[in-house]
């Protein structure tokens, strides 16, 4: 470098000015020291502290159990709006009349239309008890037809043996004709041979030729008896099959009456079930035309006005806060935490416009939050891309405020595992989730 000024003052020490004397004997530079020492330390210190991981929440206050919470009563039928019993803000025990309808369809008009729908189902019930006595008074008379065919088949039974008896007898006379006949003729050879001897005159064979001839003329006579009776035998077996034929006709046309009576008895009972089920309808359905409240609480909107207003099924009328809940709070997390959350965990809650001093890392020292602990935790993704946890009250916990409504937001911590700061602000500024481990009771489960 070109030196062309006479003031040369290359290589002369600081020392030697005033000013730079003045500044090094200032006593505040050494406290100033001691203060960034002491701050370092203490960071460094803080670095080492414990903290609570978390995850956080947002949500509202609901309740418990599904039927505390805020419900509509809907119409179950259609219908007219005649008369309200209730307004907005009154307080209505289980039970009570909320609204008054009137029927709109043609096929309910009729204001007798219950008692005539009895009278029906009276007329149906005797028809299905007269059917019953024609049942009955038909089997009695398929027992007659048979107790009378038994006896007519033996009354028919006994002509057999009759004829048979007969035949049998008159096989004999004729047998006996026969016997009668060779003794004759045999008489009247003889006779014929004495009388040519000259041993027997010829009357005595006149009368041998007449008693022979007497004896043929009966065998003819027998014959004729005998095949009389044979005939009679026949016609004995015959008439047996005449009378099966005739009482089965009489019983099967006595039957098929019975299975006639039956079956209008059967489509009766049928009829009177149904007409059963028609009266039941009806009843039910005239209760329906006042509306009532399913539970005690508080009517909060009325959902349809006026009088003579026209409703159809499934309409909203008013909505009701019960009375009596059981306080909780919902919350949504996001799928990434979903895994660090288990069934009974423990949850730090503060509510919307209670003043809340919140220092995530260390709960013990926040003040206005309270805690909860996990009921359910939803497997299935809301609307809102996030899932479902319901925390409830935390008996061991103080208790919850009285003032706080629901549907009033709420946020949410969830305490996880205890790591150092230093540890947390690492994971933090990499992005690493927070550390995945199992509640001591779970792993002591799973060990038993």
């Amino acid at each position: 470098m070109l030196n062309i000024s006479n003031n040369n003052r290359i290589g002369e020490s600081l020392e030697n000015y005033s000013t730079f004397k003045t500044l090094s004997n200032r006593p505040y530079y050494k406290i100033l020291n001691k203060i960034i020492i002491g701050v370092s330390l203490l960071g460094l210190l803080i670095l080492f502290l414990p903290w609570t991981q978390n995850i956080s929440g947002t949500g509202a206050v609901t309740t418990l159990k599904p039927d505390q919470r805020p419900q509509t009563i809907h119409s179950a039928i259609a219908g007219r709006i005649e008369k309200w019993y209730v307004k907005e803000g009154d307080f209505v025990q289980k039970g009570d009349t909320i609204l008054f309808i009137s029927e709109t369809k043609e096929d309910y008009l009729d204001p007798n239309l219950v008692k005539n729908t009895q009278s029906q189902l009276k007329a149906k019930e005797q028809a299905g008890i007269s059917y019953g006595g024609k049942v009955t008074s038909l089997e009695a008379q398929i027992a007659a037809i048979q107790s009378e065919r038994q006896l007519k088949l033996q009354q028919a039974q006994n002509k057999i043996k009759q004829a048979r008896l007969k035949v049998k007898s008159d096989s004999m006379d004729l047998v006996a004709v026969r016997t009668q006949v060779k003794i004759a003729t045999t008489q009247f050879n003889r006779s014929v041979a004495l009388n040519k001897e000259g041993l027997k005159p010829m009357t005595d064979v006149e009368e041998k030729r007449l008693k022979l001839q007497e004896t043929e003329a009966k065998i003819i006579t027998q014959e004729n008896k005998f095949l009389v009776s044979e005939n009679e035998l026949i016609n004995a077996k015959v008439e047996i099959n005449r009378l099966i034929a005739e009482y089965n006709e009489k019983e099967q046309k006595t039957r098929s009456d019975q299975f006639t009576a039956l079956s209008s008895q059967y489509d009766t009972e049928a009829q009177v079930n149904k007409l059963q089920n028609q009266y039941a309808n009806y009843q039910i359905r005239n209760g329906m035309y006042y509306i009532k409240a399913p539970q005690s609480g508080y009517v909060n909107r009325a959902l349809q006005s006026g009088i003579g207003e026209t409703i159809k099924e499934g309409t909203q009328i008013v909505s009701i806060m019960p009375a009596k809940y059981d306080i909780a709070v919902e919350t949504f997390v996001t799928p990434t935490d979903l895994p660090l959350l288990h069934k009974g965990e423990k949850v730090r809650i503060w509510f919307d416009g209670w003043p809340t001093i919140v220092f995530s890392g260390w709960p013990n020292m926040s003040y206005g939050t309270f805690g909860g602990k996990i009921v359910a935790i939803e497997n299935f993704i809301s609307d809102n891309g996030k899932f479902r946890v319901l925390i409830a009250p935390d008996e061991t916990d103080i208790p919850w405020p009285k003032q706080v409504s629901i549907g009033s937001g709420a946020q949410t911590l969830a305490l996880l595992d205890n790591v150092p700061v230093w540890f947390e602000i690492w994971r933090t500024l990499n992005g690493f989730p927070p550390n995945y481990y199992q509640p001591k009771n779970n792993i002591q489960k799973d060990k038993k």
